[in-house]
């Protein structure tokens, strides 16, 4: 949505397309040891480079390039930011689930979110069988808004070309719920805290730009501008908490996004 004084409550997310994609296997992937959870702000902006391999990439974008993408209109409604970008959008639980466990993703959010750049824990928050103390464990209920589930069935695909961009808004939370793992499981109320990015494509252009707010010791904080990098996958916090922030013009080549989020019970 576009910048304002005040968000309103959380709203229905826009329905998606029903046909689900026959997606492309996540593989090659690179062992979860050799990635990290890397702070660009600590709370707010977390990057994990090489999150998927060139490879991959290069396969998804050659995917995604032949399903039914459609631009978004021109003239935003209102309270919404000015968007000029190609779109998918499908709820696919299955894909979720298969990004959020067969990829690095849910050993980083869930115990490896205090390591430093070089991959060291910061403190000993580990017991001898190996599972995360219990201090721990709050520390990743402070920081991701509650115990991680896994993502937000409804996925989107962008495609920015030459010339499009995404204005200056913000993330809304939006309450989802998770549908059964099995038939003797119930469905899960559940809410969305941080916006998952996964850059597919590195263009000219397209950044990620996030715009602190002044504070009294930072009159006029400077931006933090995140480059599209192929593999790359970036979490931001989003709802209440969530920056200003907006997607760049691009310039030259195609930036290529698979969006989801992060969600938490409700």
């Amino acid at each position: 949505m576009a910048p304002k004084s005040k968000k309103p409550p959380p709203k229905p997310q826009p329905k998606a397309t029903t046909t689900t994609p026959n997606w492309p296997p996540l593989r090659p992937l690179l062992p979860a040891a050799d990635l990290t959870l890397t702070p660009l702000l600590t709370d707010q902006i977390y990057l994990i480079r090489n999150f998927l391999p060139s490879t991959l990439c290069k396969t998804y974008t050659s995917f995604l390039a032949s399903l039914p993408l459609t631009t978004t209109p021109g003239a935003p409604k209102k309270d919404e930011a000015l968007r000029v970008n190609d779109r998918f959008q499908i709820d696919d639980a299955r894909f979720a689930e298969m990004l959020w466990n067969t990829t690095a993703l849910k050993e980083l959010i869930t115990t490896r979110f205090e390591e430093d750049e070089h991959g060291y824990e910061q403190d000993h928050s580990y017991g001898e069988d190996g599972t995360i103390s219990p201090a721990l464990a709050e520390r990743a209920r402070q920081l991701w808004g509650g115990d991680p589930l896994g993502l937000n069935p409804n996925i989107r695909i962008y495609r920015y070309s030459a010339g499009q961009f995404f204005g200056q808004h913000y993330d809304d939370t939006n309450n989802i719920t998770l549908p059964p793992p099995n038939s003797r499981s119930k469905a899960t109320p559940a809410r969305t805290t941080w916006t998952l990015l996964i850059y597919l494509t590195s263009c000219t252009g397209g950044e990620t730009v996030f715009y602190p707010e002044p504070t009294r010791a930072n009159r006029n904080p400077e931006p933090i501008t995140v480059a599209p990098e192929a593999g790359m996958a970036l979490l931001h916090r989003h709802g209440d908490h969530c920056m200003l922030h907006e997607g760049a013009e691009v310039t030259s080549g195609e930036k290529w996004v698979l969006r989801s989020d992060l969600v938490v019970p409700r």
